[in-house]
């Protein structure tokens, strides 16, 4: 069983998650994610697991190490972590969702000693080949707490048994073991070559709970990397 910790997030757009924790508990995140910590907590960075689990965990576009931040004091101790860039941070129950979530290959921040971080490949042939950012998942597994960060304003959907959803790949964030995943053809020339939002869409059918971002990192780093070509190209 994962350990239960008490938690409190702090801020809007730049959010930190303070996690509690009792003497003896600890949380893992990926490494470089601590913003502060308390006296008497102990950091272990290992890679989660053995050779394998850091490379499978190098897939998803994180780190090849993993660290414990371990608490050796009386009373309470707490420790905190930031978001990588502008979003919000998604608490999450997995002992609410059947001790399963799925979520983009780097939202993952921290999670209850006892939470598994695994890769997850999608379930359907053309999803791998066609999926873009939902190729590689993360599987986060458990009945314990983890967070996971992703960008721009967040909007939760739950979706009935049966209903449906088509959301840009980049879009979606997390979503439960349950929903039905799978990668749509959006066909037609000038979609594929005038659309501008790719020509595959993430179907999703119910039921379950799906998290949607309005700013995956590789959309902003698209912007920020035409912005700074388009800038470049003017100081010529």
């Amino acid at each position: 069983m994962a350990d239960m910790i008490d938690y409190n997030i702090i801020g809007d757009d730049m959010q930190i998650v303070e996690v509690e924790l009792d003497p003896e508990e600890s949380v893992r995140a990926e490494v470089g994610a601590m913003a502060y910590m308390g006296p008497g907590i102990k950091m272990q960075t290992s890679t989660g697991g053995g050779l394998f689990s850091g490379l499978k965990r190098m897939l998803t576009g994180e780190s090849f190490f993993i660290t414990s931040f371990v608490y050796e004091g009386k009373d309470k101790g707490f420790v905190a972590f930031g978001a990588p860039y502008p979003g919000k941070i998604i608490p999450i129950d997995l002992a609410k969702f059947d001790g399963n979530i799925l979520c983009q290959k780097d939202a993952f921040l921290c999670a209850a000693k006892g939470i598994d971080i695994d890769v997850a490949l999608t379930k359907r042939l053309g999803s791998g080949f066609f999926g873009g950012e939902g190729f590689i998942l993360q599987k986060l597994s458990g009945d314990g707490m983890a967070f996971v960060h992703a960008g721009g304003t967040i909007i939760k959907k739950e979706l009935a048994d049966g209903e449906h959803l088509r959301v840009d790949t980049g879009c979606l964030a997390a979503f439960t073991d349950s929903i039905d995943y799978n990668i749509q053809f959006i066909g037609g020339f000038k979609n594929a070559l005038f659309g501008g939002e790719g020509v595959f869409l993430a179907s999703l059918k119910g039921p379950g709970t799906v998290y949607l971002q309005s700013l995956p990192l590789s959309r902003l780093a698209d912007r920020i990397l035409a912005a700074s070509t388009f800038q470049q190209q003017g100081e010529r």
